[in-house]
């Protein structure tokens, strides 16, 4: 071999492995996406004399990043499906004609069995013998594979720290949440109330409450908001200081009601709705009124009447204004009594054989035990539903809200 000829060659090697330097320092310095990107177009423009070039890069889709040399711009243009499952180096000639016979050959980059690149070559030196065109494909190979290894862990570091911020605003958001539920509940020798709360995801859409009026009055209330996540908690949000504030200005539920529906409208359009049940209790009067807006019907018992569902009411909070009718349901000489109210989520658990739990089996469990400790009663439907569901996962916020006055 020609001395002029090795001397080329070992030149040649020294200039490759000076810019494969170049790039990994630029990587451990964390330069941008970008600035890669011009180093490789340099590189590869410099130190193989390529004429033409353009880099195509999978992101959520395929584009291109890299364009040089072609009489068409190819920055905007969309691969042909038929690139997009390439393993191995190919000659422009082996496809159909396309956009793309400028260039001479195609050159993937793959990493773990998947192709995340394509470099498209065309105005090589025709005096190549196969040997140097063998070693400048490699060269374009491990500089490429290179730069999009390092922009893929960029991406996977981005999408980490967007997933930990996410995180983050979640947890912030169930904190907050958990302000929206009575901090106590009362447990007296005349009152007991017991609730539960079983989110879909770290943060939900249920709502219940237990809000003391005077000395005598109280309101309970279940509430779910359609859709799940940060949205309906920020609803639910404003749907629990709403009400706080309406109760304080009147008992009146019928009022109430009209002022919920038109709030949530405007801030939802008509986008999202609320059911809502909320009853006032009077222990020296022993009265109930409440309205059920659109809401799973709860279950009443009195040794008087048995088993009542509490229907009287409205349509669903947010959908319409005004509301097309509201009916108070008024119960008198209510001394003693059990209710239980939940979220569609309980009786819509759905089991391995795509079967509900449905009412059925909630009616069965309350019959059998109305006498149980409120805690041990929510405990075992909780066990119940677990039992049930099998292998599936939960497709909704569970809430349950029992009340019991002796």
């Amino acid at each position: 071999m020609p001395e002029i000829t090795l001397q080329k060659k070992i030149e040649k090697k020294e200039l490759e492995l000076n810019a494969l330097l170049e790039i990994t320092q630029a990587i451990n310095s964390n330069v941008p996406e970008d600035s890669l990107y011009k180093i490789f177009n340099f590189t590869l423009r410099s130190n193989l004399n390529i004429n033409k070039l353009a880099l195509f890069v999978l992101d959520e889709a395929w584009n291109c990043k890299v364009n040089f040399g072609t009489e068409r711009s190819f920055l905007k243009i969309t691969l042909d499906d038929h690139f997009k499952m390439i393993k191995k180096v190919h000659l422009m000639s082996e496809f159909e004609k396309c956009a793309f016979h400028e260039f001479d050959i195609v050159i993937p980059v793959a990493h773990k069995d998947s192709t995340l690149a394509l470099v498209f070559v065309g105005g090589a030196e025709n005096r190549q013998s196969n040997h140097d065109r063998d070693e400048n494909i490699k060269f374009i190979q491990a500089l490429s594979n290179i730069i999009i290894v390092a922009i893929e862990n960029k991406k996977l570091v981005r999408r980490q720290l967007e997933q930990e911020a996410f995180r983050k605003e979640l947890e912030i958001a169930s904190d907050v949440q958990q302000f929206l539920f009575p901090e106590k509940l009362p447990n007296t020798d005349r009152l007991k109330i017991e609730a539960s709360y079983l989110p879909h995801d770290l943060v939900g859409g249920d709502y219940y409450d237990y809000i003391p009026i005077n000395k005598n009055q109280f309101l309970i209330c279940v509430a779910d908001v359609s859709g799940k996540g940060i949205p309906a908690a920020l609803l639910m949000s404003n749907f629990q200081a709403s009400l706080r504030t309406l109760l304080r200005q009147t008992p009146n539920l019928t009022e109430i009601l009209e002022a919920l529906n038109y709030q949530v409208l405007e801030n939802t359009k008509g986008e999202k709705f609320i059911t809502f049940f909320g009853a006032i209790y009077d222990l020296s009067l022993k009265t109930m009124v409440y309205v059920n807006a659109g809401h799973n019907p709860p279950i009443l018992y009195t040794k008087k009447t048995g088993f009542q569902l509490l229907e009287e009411g409205s349509t669903v909070i947010g959908a319409m204004h005004p509301l097309p009718f509201i009916n108070e349901g008024f119960i008198t000489d209510l001394d003693e009594f059990f209710l239980f109210a939940y979220t569609d989520g309980l009786t819509e658990t759905i089991n391995e054989k795509e079967e509900e739990f449905g009412h059925e089996k909630l009616m069965k469990y309350l019959e059998a035990n109305l006498n149980k400790d409120l805690k041990t009663m929510h405990q075992d439907i909780i066990v119940a539903l677990d039992g049930f569901k099998g292998k599936n996962g939960y497709k909704d916020d569970i809430t349950m809200l029992t009340c019991r006055v002796i």
